[in-house]
């Protein structure tokens, strides 16, 4: 298969030298690239600045914001026969980002606009591709992971929660299109990639 991964956070101004953001590290995307390659797939990873070397062998193309992804993400579509969405993209972002350095004290508040939803466009446009999106949930999880797996369209949603980020193992639940769900026990994130992939044969 050619499998399109998105990894890591974004980046979204306020000014040249700060921005709103997130703790993602790549490390899930990363997994779901080394899976893939295992499988002799094609890999084509669309990744948000993180400080982790990405795997040898895997296509990269990089982007700082949520709506440089998403152009990159649409752009690529065609080519893909699966979509991964790990990225963990910022909701939002500032209205206006600053051309020069604010100062302390010019400004006390930020005015926040919404950003594209990246999964969901994909959910629009997949046709017959299957889709897997993540959910970082901290109450009612499975609730939520429904709710997104509905709202975008989606064939599989791996929940986890907080303790994921930057950590080699954590408890996942895998949600299916079909409503069910199957609570995945601890694993690593290579262990929880290969599963998927196990899926999407």
């Amino acid at each position: 298969m050619r499998v399109l991964i998105t990894a890591g956070p974004t980046r979204e101004p306020i000014d040249p030298v700060r921005y709103l953001s997130n703790r993602s590290t790549g490390g899930m995307g990363f997994a779901l690239a080394r899976a893939a390659m295992r499988r002799d797939h094609q890999v084509l990873l669309v990744l948000g600045p993180v400080e982790g070397q990405p795997p040898v062998g895997a296509e990269v193309y990089g982007v700082e914001t949520a709506r440089e992804m998403l152009d990159a993400v649409l752009d690529f579509l065609p080519w893909a026969d699966a979509v991964l969405c790990a990225a963990a993209v910022s909701d939002y972002r500032p209205a206006r980002a600053a051309a020069s350095k604010l100062k302390r004290g010019s400004f006390t508040s930020l005015e926040l606009v919404e950003n594209p939803d990246i999964a969901a466009a994909v959910g629009e446009r997949k046709g017959e591709r299957p889709l897997v999106v993540f959910a970082l949930e901290t109450d009612d999880g499975v609730v939520h992971a429904k709710d997104k797996l509905a709202r975008k369209n989606a064939d599989f949603c791996v929940l986890n929660g907080p303790d994921a980020i930057g950590a080699d193992r954590a408890a996942f639940v895998l949600v299916r299109r079909d409503g069910t769900s199957l609570d995945l026990g601890e694993l690593t994130k290579d262990e929880l990639a290969d599963r998927l992939f196990d899926l999407l044969q």
